[in-house]
């Protein structure tokens, strides 16, 4: 897969996995596993890029005596989630005309 449309998918993914609360990395990761596999080393970079882009906020509480970094969705986050669902619209479209070429190509023989 194309590395630039994966880093994007990714970030809305963690994007959708904060949308209805508050969560900090382990969970995200925990709650994105069934979807999509994303380790440590890939989602803290996701996250300080989407804080850097004003679309997600961090706050800290304290968990068992250590400081737990929460991560809060924004406005402009809930935005770029539905941005993506029409992006995605585009997507599937250039996927049916991918396919229809292979089906075409199936049924006429052609290969």
């Amino acid at each position: 897969m194309d590395i630039q449309l994966k880093r994007g998918m990714l970030d809305v993914c963690v994007l959708a996995a904060i949308k209805d609360e508050d969560s900090y990395g382990y969970q995200i990761i925990k709650d994105m596993k069934p979807y999509v596999t994303i380790s440590e080393s890939t989602l803290y970079p996701i996250l300080r890029r989407l804080e850097a882009g004003a679309l997600l906020t961090v706050h800290s509480v304290e968990h068992n005596g250590r400081l737990r970094k929460y991560y809060h969705i924004t406005d402009a986050g809930r935005a770029r989630i539905e941005e993506f669902k029409e992006e995605w619209k585009e997507l599937e479209s250039i996927y049916r005309f991918i396919v229809r070429e292979e089906v075409r190509d199936e049924q006429t023989g052609i290969s």
